[in-house]
């Protein structure tokens, strides 16, 4: 599945830390691909036990992590423990079959 991030239309750069919680039945490889987003910014993705992250060339991958995480099984309670985890979440998106997804950051 391909990720793609982008800042809303009102931030050219986006320049702020983000986390995702990128969550699969299944194990999946999950490409990244990403623009104006400012380099050298702590960017975390948790995936789901047996997934990987594929970061384009370039250096966001210098300053992002990727973590295998064992997530709640159903979509509330993954919701629940993301709110509690993190204290807020901005986006949530559940999708049956997706092979590109597409996300605005911003404020």
């Amino acid at each position: 599945v391909t990720l793609h991030l982008n800042p809303i239309s009102s931030v050219h750069i986006h320049q702020k830390p983000l986390v995702f919680l990128l969550n699969s039945p299944l194990p999946l490889v999950w490409k990244l691909k990403t623009e104006r987003l400012a380099p050298g910014i702590r960017r975390v993705f948790f995936v789901s036990l047996g997934s990987v992250v594929h970061f384009e060339k370039g250096n966001f991958s210098l300053s992002a992590e990727t973590e295998e995480k064992f997530f709640p099984e159903k979509n509330e309670h993954l919701l629940q423990w993301a709110q509690k985890e993190y204290g807020a979440v901005t986006s949530f998106t559940e999708l049956k079959i997706s092979r590109n997804i597409y996300i605005k950051v911003g404020e």
